[in-house]
């Protein structure tokens, strides 16, 4: 199968050979940054415009079709128009924390990018406890939003930010306890080897019904947790004005904006990778013919095929649900995503013990 590690290892000789290896590392270091930041502004430009794709799609109408052809150009007009705006900040905001707020949530983002394999061999760091380290840096991200919220000396901001916290910190027990099952089901925390566990079939289909439900929830927390409707209590523009960067403009709108469709991408990228395989083809057991040709396909596209897969589904979701009320929004996880991932992390461990899956 296709694999990219030769490209990386082609840099690091080359950097070795006429930097040495101390500053070879740092050069490797700011290449990657710039990278994962030319990525974050693609996904930015891509996700925007996909969103209102689909739900012009969703209902029926004709979405951007102005800027460039088919209005494709569209987003780019949009972030020439951020670049330009006046960043205001309010008199009464704690001026500090109301400027520091959009970078820690932009900050939070940059280091989950770390340990997702966007391809075969193709991954910034494979730690031994990645799955750890995701779940670690993705409660960091509220922090940023609690910050926004109280900075701005402003009520609606301040609601908002209590919402988006409390839904967080709810959602996330779902989240890890859907992560769990599959870290069961590998015996690992490495993402490497929870991608290679899969070479046979994917989780959510070797997994049996548990690993089903496990993604269900998954798909339901991560949604919650991305403040995605409907349950974009934290932005409820009917209640709260645009809750917690109601007072923000400019760039610094432009980084919260962007860190909520990047923060989409990342756990897409990590449903992917858990249930789906990440960049591992689709196997098929025995079939060695089958599988054969599916190694043809490169495991880029894969990974990103997948990924988009789930952002759709997200973004399907939406254009589809009406907002849920705060106090339906924290019944629905303390009263059964809850109960039914205790449960099903049981029936997982069940399942790894007696080696149910195939």
């Amino acid at each position: 199968m296709w694999s990219l590690s030769k490209i990386s290892g082609l840099i690091d000789h080359w950097l070795n050979g006429k930097l040495g290896s101390g500053w070879a590392s740092v050069a490797e270091m700011v290449i990657v940054g710039l990278c994962v930041i030319g990525l974050f502004a693609i996904l930015g430009l891509v996700l925007v415009l996909m969103e209102r794709k689909v739900s012009a799609w969703m209902q029926i109408r004709l979405g951007p079709n102005r800027v460039g052809p088919k209005g494709l150009l569209q987003s780019l007009a949009d972030t020439l128009k951020l670049l330009v705006k006046e960043g205001l900040t309010p008199d009464g905001a704690d001026k500090f924390l109301f400027n520091l707020a959009p970078f820690v949530a932009m900050i939070a983002a940059m280091l989950l990018m770390a340990p997702i394999a966007f391809a075969k061999d193709f991954q910034i760091w494979d730690v031994n406890i990645g799955v750890l380290y995701i779940t670690a840096i993705s409660s960091i991200s509220v922090i940023g939003i609690l910050m926004a919220g109280w900075s701005s000396n402003n009520k609606y901001s301040l609601l908002g930010a209590m919402r988006s916290g409390a839904q967080i910190v709810s959602y996330e027990l779902s989240a890890g306890l859907s992560i769990l099952s599959i870290v069961v089901l590998t015996g690992s925390l490495k993402v490497s080897d929870i991608i290679a566990a899969q070479q046979n079939g994917w989780w959510i289909f070797k997994g049996h019904v548990p690993a089903l439900i496990a993604f269900v929830i998954f798909i339901i927390a991560a949604t919650a947790e991305t403040n995605r409707a409907p349950f974009d209590l934290a932005e409820a523009e009917s209640e709260l004005t645009a809750g917690f960067h109601t007072e923000y403009s400019g760039m610094k709108f432009a980084l919260f904006f962007l860190a909520e469709y990047v923060n989409v991408f990342i756990v897409c990228a990590i449903g992917a990778t858990l249930f789906l395989g990440g960049w591992m083809p689709f196997h098929i057991g025995s079939w060695e013919g089958f599988n054969h040709i599916m190694d043809y396909i490169p495991s880029s596209i894969w990974f990103f095929g997948k990924t988009f897969f789930l952002i759709f589904l997200i973004m399907w979701f939406r254009w589809t649900f009406p907002r849920l009320r705060i106090d339906q929004l924290l019944n629905l996880e303390w009263k059964y995503l809850l109960p039914i991932g205790m449960v099903n992390i049981i029936l997982v461990t069940i399942v790894a013990i007696k080696g149910w899956h195939f």
